[in-house]
């Protein structure tokens, strides 16, 4: 979560450098160019709502009951706003409607970069199990960076929906393998794989899909331009008090390498 102070931002992948070469004695160090990946914006878009006291409840004096209540109510309304439009990032990973900077979904198989198509789905797509995890756990520890450089990218926390919140935590959390007679350990919770734990998130619309969060630094981004503005004022003509909540945000994906996921079998 960041704050803006513009209409919009640009963020721009940058390709960084490829790892040394061998320097002759006597000869010239190699030099390298950076090269310009893809470019992200997010532009910021209004949301705002309000309600009205009229002046007859004004003048019963009902205002502070009704009021109290109904900003409260426009409180929480402001709050499922962010929350709605800030999950309709993973809502729509898998849509190629929705494409990211790159022009590829969010979660796909064909990212371009200068060291040819990266993915950060799960291939072949599966249910939320242990194996499945574990998978894509490699896969994420194989990433490479848009040049092809090898990064030490890991897993640190699970995402889910309401749904998978019971089989997540048996399969996370159990000391043994979930749902075997094998007496082995859970890796997954041995190795201390999620250290920032599993997430349930209420406003995910499927109740197969799952993700994983990586240390990524610059990934899925909730930008601020103007944060939430609660503002009174009385009407002349009708004498009605009125409230207004108006706030300003967008919401997108910088590098895509900061969450790997799979829709579900």
């Amino acid at each position: 979560m960041v704050t803006s102070d513009k209409a919009y931002e640009e963020e721009v992948e940058i390709s960084g450098f490829s790892v040394l070469r061998e320097k002759d004695q006597g000869q010239a160090v190699t030099y390298d160019t950076e090269v310009q990946g893809s470019i992200t914006r997010y532009t910021h878009i209004a949301y705002g709502g309000g309600y009205i006291v009229t002046f007859e409840e004004l003048r019963d004096d009902l205002y502070e009951v009704v009021s109290k209540r109904r900003a409260s109510m426009l409180a929480f309304a402001g709050r499922q706003t962010e929350e709605i439009i800030g999950a309709n990032v993973f809502n729509q990973a898998f849509n190629s409607s929705y494409p990211i900077g790159d022009g590829q979904a969010f979660i796909s198989p064909t990212h371009p970069t200068m060291a040819g198509n990266q993915s950060n789905i799960l291939t072949p797509s599966a249910d939320l199990s242990e194996v499945a995890i574990e998978d894509l756990g490699i896969q994420i520890m194989q990433a490479l960076d848009y040049r092809g450089n090898k990064i030490a990218l890991i897993p640190q926390s699970l995402h889910i929906p309401p749904a998978l919140w019971y089989d997540a935590n048996r399969i996370v959390n159990s000391v043994l393998q979930n749902d075997t007679a094998n007496n082995a350990i859970n890796v997954i919770k041995a190795s201390g794989m999620f250290s920032k734990g599993i997430s349930v998130n209420h406003y995910f619309l499927s109740a197969s899909a799952w993700f994983i969060r990586t240390n990524a630094p610059a990934g899925a981004q909730f930008m601020w331009r103007d944060k939430p503005m609660f503002d009174t004022d009385a009407e002349f003509d009708t004498k009605n008090a009125k409230a207004s909540l108006y706030m300003r945000f967008s919401a997108g994906v910088t590098d895509w390498r900061s969450y790997f996921g799979d829709a579900g079998a």
